[in-house]
């Protein structure tokens, strides 16, 4: 049994084509078995919506009267990268106000940031420029102040460098000290386990070996469409796997882009982390064509299939350790409680899986409407026989 990705197209076209969520497919194949549900089903949808750090937005402001080349600039307080050329800018998601401080620890405290400057552009909220150059004869100007809103300036687009992760770290706290960590706060003596990750929904570990998702991709991308345009920084897909082919840790990741003036606010939240800053969470969606029988076996894991790594954030880096305290199934952590040894610790989700169904079903939505049609990718991503390794930073410090 084998279809094209035209084939599936064509039928896409003429609305006839069958597609389920991630989700939805596990009670057809309970049903129906692999080889029967296989035949008829074209497309399998994947949400997954969380923060992702690695994220931002390129602007075009349009030239000035008299031109400035921008050297520095300021979008509602927060800092933006400037050299690239005269009027180009560049905002990154976990950038905070010159106000405040990514080590503020109160209670209930608020950072605006990267984050929140995407969402509230995507909003068509107004937003706040200030600007400086060391002026030049080509562009004279050396100041501007003023305000815009997202339809006023020529290019708005998304572009994140590493979006999607394939699976994530469990974070505990075994020190007697509470942790702020980028996976929220934990609690002294593994009082909570915060994971991040869409399980059995989430795109990457329906399709781990990248059969499918390529290089020119199209995606559901924070309501609008994008595409997949280059692995993402850190792409590590050589790690360890459990025995259905699931990737046991962070393993892959995705650059993507898209057009912030199609996108919606609901799936581009700014986000802020007490005691770490702020970041963007992101609503990202891909449709796994069924091209065949084993594709179609990679769609149908179930939260049980799937282990994440539980690891001491009490430790400066644990990543640099290699030290897993024990392995735990999505089913479990999505249960509320696990238990590491004799300790039950309750879990929390830093990702939401609600919204995650809510863009597998939106997706799922836009094809069989025949508003969203399926892509080859123009090159393939790196794989777990690629020789592709995450490397640790290679130079000199101190």
């Amino acid at each position: 049994m084998s279809k094209t990705i035209e084939e599936i197209n064509e039928k896409i076209k003429q609305g006839k084509a069958v597609v389920f969520t991630a989700e939805e497919i596990i009670d057809v194949v309970k049903k129906e078995g692999i080889k029967t549900a296989a035949k008829k089903v074209d497309v399998v949808t994947t949400g997954t919506f969380g923060p992702m750090c690695s994220s931002g937005a390129f602007l075009n402001l349009g030239h000035t009267k008299p031109r400035m080349r921008i050297s520095k600039a300021w979008l509602n307080d927060v800092e933006v990268f400037c050299g690239i050329a005269a009027v180009d800018l560049y905002i990154g998601a976990t950038q905070i106000t010159q106000n405040d401080s990514a080590n503020s620890l109160h209670p209930g405290s608020f950072q605006y940031g990267g984050g929140h400057l995407i969402e509230d552009l995507v909003a068509g909220k107004r937003i706040k420029v200030k600007a400086l150059s060391y002026g030049t004869q080509e562009y004279p100007r050396k100041e501007l102040t003023g305000s815009f809103t997202i339809n006023d300036i020529n290019d708005a687009f998304l572009f994140n460098p590493r979006n999607c992760y394939q699976n994530y770290n469990v974070a505990v706290n075994t020190s007697k000290e509470k942790l702020y960590t980028y996976l929220g706060v934990l609690k002294p003596d593994m009082g909570n386990a915060n994971y991040c990750s869409a399980g059995q929904l989430s795109p990457l570990l329906n399709d781990p070996d990248f059969r499918t998702i390529g290089i020119g991709t199209r995606i559901f991308l924070g309501g609008g469409i994008g595409y997949v345009v280059w692995p993402g920084t850190q792409h590590n897909p050589g790690g360890l796997r459990n025995e259905k082919g699931v990737p046991r840790s962070g393993a892959g990741t995705l650059a993507v882009l898209g057009d912030l003036k199609q996108m919606k606010p609901q799936w581009l939240r700014g986000t802020s982390v007490l005691g770490y800053g702020v970041s963007l969470t992101v609503g990202i969606g891909i449709p796994i064509p069924i091209i065949d029988e084993d594709i179609f076996r990679q769609t149908c894991i179930t939260d049980a299939d799937i282990l994440a790594p539980i690891v001491d954030y009490a430790l400066d880096y644990p990543e640099l350790s290699g030290r897993i305290l024990a392995e735990i199934d999505y089913a479990s952590l999505k249960s509320g409680v696990i238990k590491i040894g004799r300790k039950k610790i309750p879990t929390f989700p830093i990702s939401s899986y609600v919204k995650a169904r809510e863009i597998a079903q939106s997706l799922k939505s836009w094809i069989e409407h025949g508003k969203f049609f399926l892509t080859h990718p123009s090159a393939a991503l790196p794989g777990k026989d690629s020789g592709v390794k995450f490397k640790r930073f290679g130079g000199k410090y101190r």
